[in-house]
């Protein structure tokens, strides 16, 4: 789930995106470069029975996170029939009526991000045009997950009706993910210089939701329009897959923006705010939008993964100290995921163009 932003253009051309968090960030044009780079990493050595292996590779990532809080995930391990298979549903799902999808537009969800994000309805950076994308979200649900210590529990995501394969298209390359970050939660705690196990608990009923997305070919500029505006995620980190049109840029700490170009079978891996707040801005949550200016449709599914909304957000020991104190309040996941989904929902345009302005 992304987090809005705004921004606005100093004397010198310099712009500044203002998040929702009250971080603040620079950049200096808006046109992208290839020539800084996102670190790529073998994730072959986090199945590795050897320790020294997974500390390694855990330490590639602990630097990333800390300079850039992105990578790229290479030989992790799951098979690409399951991502085919999404982008496959993808283009069904978004082939449909407008009326059919709306069936299931997000607004019916108070407090959720689930459901239909219909195009054109947000626009993160204020700029002259609303993002050109559209979006279907779906959450955790442990009826799907081989490892739930207790399945009877619902999940809150809604379904289009009529549609056979979807959810089971969906849930099964979700399924992949959730076992490939619950091993990733291990290489966190290696790479914060944590016992492996310090997640274990916390992710046993994770927050875990998905999303596909469909961003059509931007006519208008990039000074007038972007597919999906500057922004931050919300949970632990974010497994992006991606197809072959490109267009995901990232704003590097010298305030350009880097074009992470598709590389086949991998995955883009990014921080998201919640672990920035946890170790307590050691790891940095990276403002990153989509540009569709590839000449053809675009489709993606980032995988959101974070910590059991029952448990406190609280900071990591080894990224505190009395000379660093915890720079932000304790509270729940849950709490926390509530509050940043209502007031990303609540700039949904199409609510008020509806004349509702209490959807939630």
């Amino acid at each position: 789930m992304s987090q809005t932003t705004t921004i606005t253009e100093g004397q010198n051309g310099t712009r500044t995106v203002t998040l929702m968090n009250g971080s603040v960030y620079n950049f200096h044009s808006n046109m992208s470069t290839t020539l800084e780079k996102i670190p790529i990493i073998d994730a072959s050595r986090i199945w590795s029975e050897k320790l020294e292996d997974r500390q390694a590779v855990a330490e590639e990532i602990r630097e990333a996170s800390r300079e850039i809080g992105f990578f790229y995930l290479i030989n992790h391990g799951i098979d690409q029939k399951y991502a085919d298979e999404v982008m496959n549903q993808a283009q069904r799902f978004f082939a449909l009526t407008e009326q059919k999808k709306m069936e299931v537009f997000t607004g019916l969800v108070p407090n959720e991000y689930v459901g239909f994000h219909p195009m054109e309805c947000y626009n993160r950076n204020g700029w002259k045009h609303q993002d050109l994308s559209e979006a279907f979200n779906w959450a955790y649900d442990p009826g799907e997950d081989p490892e739930a210590v207790d399945k009877s529990q619902p999940s809150v995501s809604i379904w289009p009706s009529d549609l056979p394969g979807f959810r089971e298209g969906l849930y099964a390359y979700h399924t992949q993910l959730l076992r490939l970050s619950r091993r990733l939660a291990r290489i966190f705690a290696l790479a914060l210089h944590l016992p492996e196990d310090s997640f274990d608990e916390y992710v046993r009923r994770p927050e875990a939701g998905m999303r596909i997305l469909h961003y059509p070919e931007q006519q208008h500029s990039v000074e007038d329009q972007n597919g999906i505006g500057a922004h931050t995620d919300v949970e632990c980190f974010t497994i992006v897959t991606q197809d072959s049109a490109g267009g995901l840029e990232v704003l590097s700490k010298n305030g350009h923006w880097i074009r992470a170009e598709p590389i086949p079978g991998s995955f883009v891996v990014n921080i998201a705010d919640c672990f920035m707040r946890q170790t307590n801005d050691f790891f940095v949550s990276t403002v990153h939008r989509v540009i569709n200016k590839s000449g053809k449709e675009r489709y993606s599914a980032p995988f959101f993964f974070g910590l059991d909304r029952s448990k406190l957000l609280e900071a990591i020991p080894t990224c505190v100290s009395e000379e660093n104190p915890m720079k932000y309040p304790i509270m729940t996941g849950g709490e926390y995921y509530k509050w940043r989904t209502n007031r990303q929902k609540r700039t949904n345009t199409y609510n008020t163009s509806q004349g509702n302005n209490e959807v939630q």
